[in-house]
């Protein structure tokens, strides 16, 4: 058996699909948070809190509606974008002139009250959710046995991506929202309805994260936690691509996503941390993050 730093090829190929697979959800994840911070200028600390509704929604529909894993794709991040709508119009608009420093307080304060409320409601332990039939079993690859639903997961998670990227850099609505947050009242001017544009982008980015959560539900136990545990990770993507950069938030999400990977291979005690060591190493060298551009 051939073998790489003392380690067999199989087992680096192995964490290297592995690391695909937690790398589609750091895309997912970051890429909401850059579009609301690129084009909001909101820190969004409740981001993971969304992650967990969408997860939470797609447990509900299957319980209380019997609603299936397919319509939960598109129903769960239309339920949760729309919560996100209203604390946009209620609360966070009110911060789009202040320092990023309060938006940062205020969505880290709406995270620890949108998980205590459903703490209280369905406890800490986890609840597990099925995947559905249609993407059940494994496939042999010869150095393992990749789930069929995993192999899913990065595939979505690269369709939505590149989806949302075209949608921003490249259409005549993406050209008016970046327009629209660099000059609000000339756009405004031309008759195009700005407040009604800002509330869309960040009902869009908590919907992302809201899918990111109906992709999960199947692998992690659905729980009030799981967006906490992943957040910190997920900011750390989001600054090593560059905050604001949407191409910088998918590519560094799958990196990161394939160096933890690697890493549980060479020195699994260290996986950890080592996003947040190639944080460190990246921001000593670039400031503004791989794809960061200057002020």
């Amino acid at each position: 058996m051939m073998m790489i730093l003392g380690r067999p090829l199989a087992a680096w190929l192995s964490q290297l699909v592995l690391g695909l697979q937690n790398g589609a959800f750091y895309a997912m994840l970051s890429l909401g948070l850059a579009i609301i911070f690129g084009m909001l200028n909101i820190i969004n600390f409740a981001h993971g809190a969304m992650f967990m509704m969408g997860a939470f929604a797609t447990w509900m529909l299957a319980n209380y509606l019997g609603i299936g894993y397919f319509p939960s794709l598109i129903l769960a991040p239309l339920i949760v974008g729309f919560l996100g709508l209203l604390l946009e119009k209620t609360v966070i608009s009110r911060l789009y002139k202040l320092d990023h420093l309060y938006g940062l307080l205020l969505t880290f304060g709406l995270a620890l009250v949108i998980e205590g409320l459903f703490r209280n409601a369905y406890g800490s332990s986890g609840m597990p959710y099925s995947p559905p039939a249609a993407l059940e079993g494994a496939t042999n690859l010869g150095f393992m046995y990749m789930p069929n639903y995993r192999g899913w997961v990065v595939a979505v998670a690269l369709v939505v991506c590149l989806a949302t990227w075209i949608l921003i850099e490249k259409t005549s609505l993406g050209a008016r929202l970046r327009a629209a947050t660099e000059n609000p009242a000339l756009v405004q001017a031309f008759g195009v309805n700005v407040p009604r544009l800002i509330t869309l982008t960040y009902a869009g980015g908590v919907a992302l994260a809201a899918l990111a959560g109906v992709l999960a539900a199947p692998i992690y136990s659905v729980n009030p936690n799981m967006g906490s545990s992943i957040i910190n990770v997920v900011f750390a993507v989001v600054v090593i691509g560059g905050m604001g950069s949407i191409i910088g938030s998918v590519i560094t999400g799958f990196m990161l996503g394939v160096i933890e990977g690697l890493t549980k291979v060479l020195y699994p005690e260290g996986s950890g941390a080592v996003i947040f060591l190639v944080m460190v190493i990246i921001l000593l060298a670039k400031p503004r993050g791989l794809f960061g551009k200057a002020a």
